[in-house]
C-alpha cells in the first residue's frame, strides 16, 4: 500500500514543532569556540573589566579605545567583538601579547613594569593599531 500525506494542518504542525525543537536544541550546544592567550595592562578611558583592571573591546576592526594609559604591572583584558580573529601585540620588543583572540572571546596581558609608551596592532590586521602608555 502506498503511503499518501494526509490532508489539513496537522502535519504542518508537527513539521514545525519538530525544526522549532531541532534549532532550540542546535542553540543550546554552542558556547561560542575558542579562547586567547594571557599576557597583562590597565588603562584610563578603558572600562574597567570585571576583576578589577582594564578592559579594551575590538570592534569594527577598532580597538577601542586606541590609546589607553596604565599603571606598570596593570592587568588588561581584551574582549573580541568582531566576527574574525585579531591579536593586541606591542609593535617592539614583546612586552605584551594576546595570541589569537577568537570571536566573542578575551584575553588578559600584563602591562611592562616600566613606564613609557608602547604601541601596539593586530598582528593578522596590521592597520588596526594603538598606544598603552604605562605611567
Amino acid at each position: 500500500m502506498p503511503f499518501s500525506f494526509p490532508t489539513g494542518r496537522a502535519p504542518f504542525a508537527v513539521a514545525a514543532a519538530a525544526c522549532a525543537l531541532a534549532l532550540a536544541t542546535l542553540a543550546g550546544c554552542s558556547d561560542g569556540g575558542g579562547g586567547g592567550g594571557s599576557s597583562s595592562a590597565t588603562k584610563s578611558g578603558a572600562s574597567p573589566s570585571a576583576g578589577g583592571g582594564t578592559q579594551v573591546t575590538i570592534s569594527n576592526f577598532k580597538f577601542q579605545p586606541a590609546s589607553l594609559t596604565v599603571a606598570p604591572g596593570a592587568k588588561i583584558t581584551v574582549v573580541n567583538n568582531d566576527t574574525t580573529t585579531h591579536t593586541f601585540t606591542a609593535d617592539k620588543g614583546g612586552s605584551f601579547d594576546t595570541g589569537d583572540i577568537a570571536p566573542g572571546k578575551s584575553a588578559t596581558v600584563t602591562a611592562p613594569s616600566n613606564a613609557g609608551a608602547f604601541p601596539f596592532h593586530c598582528m593578522i590586521h596590521p592597520f588596526m593599531k594603538g598606544t598603552l602608555t604605562v605611567k
